[in-house]
């Protein structure tokens, strides 16, 4: 398994990022500023956005593992990467994410705790409803943890 930063040519990689975003717009407020890497297994397995929020803290921004290969430690391994190279730079590392079961508690199986709640986010910035595991997205969630 290889985690390489990709520098160059990011959209790409739309398909897989639109897993975890479901509006390209959104994607590009993010992408450029953000640092982007891939996991290759014997092919790309996922991706992963991070952005420098100053003050100390790191956002994933985006992070997303093929549906195929989900459920098998590609986007554990992700965050475990982002953690290795943040831990000298930052002291937080956050996510936003929806109120889903599916996405919170593997955020919080890594350690992860919800800091605070974006009001009505999804309703407000994405033109579809969104739905995960049948749980129509509202709010988004923030998760920290300390490095």
């Amino acid at each position: 398994m290889i985690i390489e930063e990709v520098k160059e040519n990011k959209k790409i990689y739309i398909d897989l990022l639109l897993i975890a975003d479901e509006q390209e717009d959104m994607i590009d407020k993010y992408l450029n500023q953000g640092r982007m890497f891939v996991l290759n297994d014997n092919g790309v397995k996922g991706v992963c956005v991070i952005t420098d929020e100053e003050k100390g803290v790191l956002e994933i921004k985006n992070i997303a593992v093929k549906s195929e290969y989900q459920k098998m430690g590609y986007g554990k391994a992700l965050i475990n990467f982002i953690i290795s190279i943040a831990k000298d730079n930052y002291s937080v590392l956050c996510v936003g994410t929806g109120d889903s079961p599916l996405t919170i508690p593997f955020y919080e199986k890594l350690g992860f705790h919800k800091s605070h709640i974006i009001k009505n986010f999804f309703v407000e910035n994405y033109k579809n409803p969104i739905y995960e595991s049948g749980v129509r997205l509202i709010d988004m969630i923030y998760l920290k943890m300390n490095l």
